[in-house]
C-alpha cells in the first residue's frame, strides 16, 4: 500500500483572492513504512507573499524569484504522488490550493483527490481528541515525535513530522530503518530499530498462591459480600 504525506507552504490563507503554492513537501510511505524516497519543490507564485504567511514560513518573495512556475513542476509533481492514498493535515486547505493550481493551467488538470483517497489528520485527531488542540506540534508532544527542529513551517520538514505522527496516531511503527541509510529522508534523525525479545529466553516461572493466602482472600471475599450483598468473584466459576 502506497501513501504519500503532503503539505505546502503558500503565499496567503485564500486561493481566490489570487493567492498560490511557493513550497510542496511529499514523504513516501509504503506498507506504513518510510521508503525513503521524497519530493520538495520551491515554486515561483509570481505575486508578493503576504507578511502574515512569511512570519509563519520565512520563505521571501527574493528566495522564490530564481523558481519554476507551478506548469513547470506539475508533471514532475503528479508522476511522484501517481494514485497513492494521500495524507495531509487540513486537506482541505491544501487540496483547495492545488486544484486551483491544476485549474489554472492551460489545458486544465483534473482535481488532485479524483481518484485516490485522502486522509486528513486532522479530522482523524479531532475525531480521537475532541476538545483539545489538534495542530501539528499539539499532535507532536502528545504522540512523543520530536519537532525540535519546527522553528519555522517547511513543507518537507513538516510532511516528515506528520509521517511519524500519523503513524504513531494510527498504531503503526516509526522507528524502521531499512539500508542503514537515514539521510535520504531529510528528517535529519537517527531511527532506532526494533529490538527484538531472545526466543530462547526461559520460560517464566509461575507462582501459585499457597493455603494462606487462598485462605485469606476467600475471608476477603466473604466479607465483601457482607458489606454491599453482592461479590462479583464469589458469582463467578472459577475453572
Amino acid at each position: 500500500m502506497q501513501q504519500i504525506v503532503l503539505d505546502t507552504e503558500t503565499t496567503g490563507l485564500e486561493p481566490s483572492q489570487g493567492h498560490k503554492i511557493i513550497e510542496i513537501g511529499c514523504v513516501e510511505l509504503v506498507n506504513r513504512r518510510l521508503t525513503g524516497r521524497h519530493y520538495h519543490q520551491y515554486i515561483n507564485p509570481q505575486r508578493e507573499v503576504d507578511a502574515g504567511a512569511f512570519a509563519v514560513h520565512g520563505i521571501s518573495n527574493e528566495r522564490l524569484e530564481n523558481e519554476p512556475v507551478f506548469a513547470q513542476i506539475v508533471e514532475e509533481f503528479l508522476a511522484f504522488i501517481g494514485d497513492a492514498e494521500l495524507i495531509i493535515h487540513n486537506a482541505a486547505f491544501d487540496i483547495g490550493f492545488i486544484d486551483h493550481e491544476l485549474n489554472s493551467l492551460n489545458p486544465k488538470r483534473p482535481s488532485i483527490n479524483l481518484k485516490r483517497s485522502v486522509i486528513d489528520t486532522l479530522l482523524l485527531a479531532r475525531n480521537k481528541h475532541p476538545g483539545q488542540k489538534n495542530n501539528l506540534d499539539a499532535l507532536c508532544k502528545r504522540y512523543y515525535v520530536d519537532n525540535s527542529q519546527r522553528d519555522l513551517h517547511g513543507a518537507l520538514l513538516d510532511a516528515e513530522i506528520l509521517a511519524d505522527v500519523y503513524l504513531a496516531m494510527t498504531g503503526g511503527q516509526t522507528a524502521l530503518q531499512l539500508g542503514g541509510n537515514s539521510s535520504q529522508t531529510g528528517s535529519g534523525g537517527n531511527r532506532e530499530t526494533i529490538k527484538r525479545l531472545d526466543s530462547g529466553r526461559k520460560p517464566l516461572t509461575i507462582v501459585y498462591a499457597d493455603e494462606d493466602e487462598l485462605g485469606c482472600h476467600a475471608e476477603k471475599l466473604a466479607a465483601i459480600q457482607k458489606s454491599s450483598g453482592q461479590c462479583l468473584w464469589l458469582s463467578q466459576e472459577i475453572e
